[in-house]
């Protein structure tokens, strides 16, 4: 039995002793990339790191229900007050997408349906579910899961101390953050019934159904002034972990040969995502007078979990962070098949 569950235990261990060595040397977001690396190098060095579905979804949903504190009664009112930053957003993401993807096509020579999928700015499951159902298309999954997973492993690790530097090591510490904290047993219990919702999420196909539900629940729960603070420190703490743990683990399948043959695709890729979303940051951020490392982090290309739980690390407006990653992964939902026609097309007149 030991042997049997070995790779979790590994995963876990290593995830927690990274995080909590990343926090005691104040690395921004620190648990978030300590237990991303720790549990990266395992999966390098070969012992297979396993996150079991069950923990992961846990994790996610303690960071759904944390972003959900951010909520307030008049959240609806802060949304309202950032239109031009969503619709900023969202030609960054086109843009993204379309640069990122004919780089891929005309640089490494990637199919155009792959390129697609392997550049969509987060929401790997969906990327991958997509390109199951074109059999026809001859999409190559396994490039589409290591290019999205080293986007997301390169944007984890580096884009905090990149933040850090930009604003002087200050990180959020501008932002509005609720800082009372739930008691543990009422935390518990909220992440119980978020994570209820989640299998509902989840049976119903919503990307990112766990995370979702925390934030829904959490976010209706202090909308309305039933709640009011974020889960226990400790709770949180492991929600970053297992984030963490997760990103780490996707590359116990993916060998050597592989990340060296895409690694320097995933850095180009992942270079132009980051620049881009950087400068266009940058402007939102002048012109409405916010942090700057919380609009970067709010428009960089990584994973909704991920990148929540990177928000809240660096102490951000967690509302303004999820309502911009939530809005991203909705409309990638929704233009991403729109996306992969043309590609199909090309690959037809190739054939």
């Amino acid at each position: 039995m030991i042997t049997a569950y070995r790779p979790v235990l590994l995963a876990i261990g290593a995830a927690l002793c990274g995080a909590a060595l990343f926090q005691a040397l104040g690395v921004p977001a620190g648990p978030l990339v300590g237990s991303t690396i720790a549990v990266t190098g395992l999966a390098a060095a070969g012992f297979s790191p396993k996150v079991p579905a069950t923990l992961r979804n846990l994790g996610f949903t303690a960071i759904g229900v944390t972003l959900g504190a951010g909520v307030t009664t008049h959240f609806l009112t802060d949304v309202l007050r950032f239109p031009l930053s969503l619709i900023a957003l969202t030609a960054t993401m086109i843009a993204v997408m379309t640069i990122s993807s004919t780089v891929l096509k005309r640089v490494f020579g990637v199919a155009g349906g792959t390129a697609v999928l392997a550049t969509s700015p987060g929401a790997l499951s969906y990327s991958l579910s997509l390109a199951a159902d074109r059999p026809a298309a001859k999409i190559d999954i396994p490039f589409v899961m290591v290019l999205q997973s080293l986007r997301l492993l390169i944007i984890t690790i580096a884009l905090p101390p990149l933040v850090a530097l930009v604003e002087g090591g200050s990180g959020g510490a501008g932002a509005a953050v609720t800082r009372h904290t739930l008691d543990l047993p009422i935390s518990i219990l909220l992440i119980g019934i978020a994570a209820v919702g989640g299998i509902v999420f989840d049976r119903l196909r919503v990307p990112a159904a766990f995370l979702l539900a925390g934030v829904f629940i959490s976010g209706l729960g202090h909308g309305v002034g039933w709640l009011e603070g974020r889960p226990s420190t400790i709770l949180t703490f492991i929600g970053f972990s297992l984030a963490g743990a997760v990103i780490g683990a996707r590359f116990a399948s993916v060998t050597r040969a592989q990340l060296r043959d895409l690694f320097l695709a995933g850095l180009v890729v992942t270079t132009i995502a980051v620049a881009l979303s950087g400068l266009v940051s940058f402007g939102v951020a002048t012109f409405l007078g916010l942090p700057f490392g919380q609009v970067w982090v709010s428009f960089a290309p990584g994973g909704v979990e991920g990148m929540s739980a990177m928000a809240l690390s660096l102490g951000y407006d967690p509302a303004y962070v999820a309502t911009h990653h939530i809005f991203r992964l909705l409309l990638l939902i929704a233009i991403l098949p729109a996306f992969l026609k043309l590609p199909r097309r090309d690959l037809q007149e190739r054939g």
